[in-house]
């Protein structure tokens, strides 16, 4: 088997960890914040054409999607213009590049899941930086968006900040209440099986583009909540709320489920979130509490 050299960025998040051990059998460069500035196209263009990578992968991201509405400049800086660097980098050394999008480019306003072909309708700071990355990674020769959502999944030892279901399962655990969505319907998404598909699309060959990598199926967050305490066996204590109960900075859609169809006919079929969530159990590390569920990215 022939290693590649594989860049990538963000190495030190929760979606960054799963991909660097996905790659393990290659070349790995682990790269983070404190190694290279991405937001610094300078140094983006320098790191890139000394490490000569055959793979870039961007897990890199200002993920606040509150803040982002008080601090656009920072989120367009990581979400979009570090990702055009990235891309100019990449053509450059003859590289592929995989970035990561995310649900929120949809308004949620649709009745079925939508495919890479829906119209995207952002309503929020975030998801349209979010979006502009998404264009300047597939201006790239052999740029691949794949679309995220509600990632979860910690590995051993995680001591950052978990997202929404990882929480929601640290405090089913402890038997506090969680507080959940039920309007708000989505495909969570495993790291660990975003990572798999990702190294399937790179080392099979896939078709350069626009992927959504969810896992399969959908559900309220509040179902979830729910599922995930009969996997736990624990009795819940779980709040049923509506978006209309909760207020929010940022607009969030209420309908995010993406269709992986797409995915599937590329050769990778994702598991459904019934089992990742399973899978993802042994993994769940403290965190705080106490915030809605189904609010972050």
């Amino acid at each position: 088997m022939t290693r590649r050299r594989v860049l990538v960025t963000g190495a030190r998040g929760q979606l960054g960890d799963a991909v660097v051990r996905a790659f393990a059998d290659d070349d790995v460069v682990a790269s983070t914040r404190a190694t290279l500035d991405i937001t610094n196209p300078a140094a983006v263009a320098r790191e890139v054409a000394a490490l000569r990578p055959a793979v870039i992968v961007n897990c890199a991201a200002f993920n606040d999607v509150d803040g982002a509405e008080d601090r656009p400049e920072d989120a367009l800086a990581a979400n979009a213009f570090a990702v055009r660097s990235l891309a100019r980098a990449a053509d450059a050394a003859g590289a592929l590049l995989v970035h990561y999008g995310t649900d929120f480019v949809f308004d949620g306003n649709a009745t079925e899941p939508y495919n890479e072909e829906s119209a995207p309708s952002p309503r929020s700071v975030y998801a349209a930086s979010k979006l502009l990355g998404e264009w300047f990674a597939l201006e790239a020769a052999a740029g691949f968006v794949l679309r995220v959502e509600s990632l979860f999944g910690t590995p051993e030892g995680w001591t950052g900040r978990l997202g929404t279901l990882d929480r929601m399962l640290q405090a089913l655990r402890e038997g506090r209440e969680v507080v959940a969505f039920t309007d708000r319907i989505v495909s969570p998404s495993a790291v660990d099986d975003v990572a798999a598909a990702t190294k399937h699309l790179v080392a099979g060959g896939a078709a350069p583009g626009l992927y959504h990598c969810v896992n399969s199926g959908s559900a309220s967050w509040h179902d979830v909540a729910v599922e995930a305490a009969r996997l736990l066996g624990v009795t819940p204590r779980i709040r049923p709320v509506t978006t209309a109960d909760v207020t929010m900075r940022a607009t969030r859609p209420r309908y995010c489920v993406l269709s992986n169809a797409r995915l599937a006919a590329a050769g990778f079929t994702m598991p459904d979130w019934q089992d990742a969530l399973r899978r993802s159990l042994p993994r769940t590390r403290e965190t705080a509490a106490g915030r809605p569920q189904g609010e972050e990215r």
